[in-house]
């Protein structure tokens, strides 16, 4: 199973949300780089970095900080986060961005994800709240299951889903294992499990389940989980 720890970029700052919402956000660090550095000291291989402000504003609003992580670190970089049009993509994988995350724009224009997979490094997000689609940053619940929206990206060339419960985004309450597998079992494609992930059971849970890979946010930001011993977890060490 993929460990990607998670950095979500606001106002060039290190943060993290409570259930998605923007005015809860707390200040982990004023130089994300600098924690890109320490997940690729503890041995992670990628990071996940989320443009919180890019989200709502459907365009790159942290491309200083993406650079700068780039520029310091030798982790690939998945980046989701107001990513509406192919300039975008094409601009971000010029910049060394290893893949990037299509969410909003999944729900409203399934096809334009499709054609993207076809070319370019794609990443599906789908975040849901009582099991209906969330989009726009989480602002808007759509009528859209999220099982209807994974099968939609079944066979299509997409990497992987990133499925995530809102309800239990850094809330430390334990990942939600059986949606991301009804996700994995709608679409067949790989699917990382997102939001709530509290610490070392979680791991092993994930593991056992069959899950192909999982964020880690606040548990690693507020202590709950020993990163380097999730990483040996996940090699089959002891």
């Amino acid at each position: 199973m993929t460990i990607l720890p998670a950095i979500d970029l606001k106002d060039g700052k290190a943060v993290r949300l409570t259930k998605g919402l923007m005015d809860s956000a707390k200040i982990y660090s004023d130089e994300p780089w600098q924690v890109a550095k320490r997940f690729e000291e503890l041995g992670s291989e990628w990071v996940h970095l989320v443009d919180l402000n890019g989200a709502f504003a459907g365009k790159p609003e942290n491309l200083e900080q993406i650079k700068k992580i780039r520029e310091n670190c030798n982790l690939k970089l998945e980046l989701g986060g107001g990513i509406r049009d192919e300039e975008t993509i094409k601009m971000y994988l010029d910049l060394g961005v290893d893949r990037l995350i299509l969410g909003s724009v999944a729900v409203k224009n399934p096809q334009f994800v499709k054609d993207m997979a076809a070319k370019y490094p794609i990443v599906v997000g789908i975040d849901a709240i009582d099991g209906m689609v969330a989009v726009e940053g989480w602002a808007e619940v759509s009528d859209m299951k999220a099982t209807d929206l994974a099968r939609e990206f079944a066979a299509c060339g997409v990497e992987a889903i990133i499925c995530t419960d809102v309800g239990r985004d850094g809330m430390l309450s334990g990942v939600n294992v059986d949606f991301t597998l009804s996700i994995k079992e709608a679409s067949g494609v790989e699917t990382i499990a997102s939001g709530g992930l509290k610490d070392i059971g979680d791991i092993r849970k994930l593991i056992e389940a069959g899950v192909d890979g999982t964020i880690v946010g606040k548990a690693f930001y507020e202590g709950t989980l020993d990163l380097s011993e999730a990483f040996k977890l996940t090699r089959g060490e002891r």
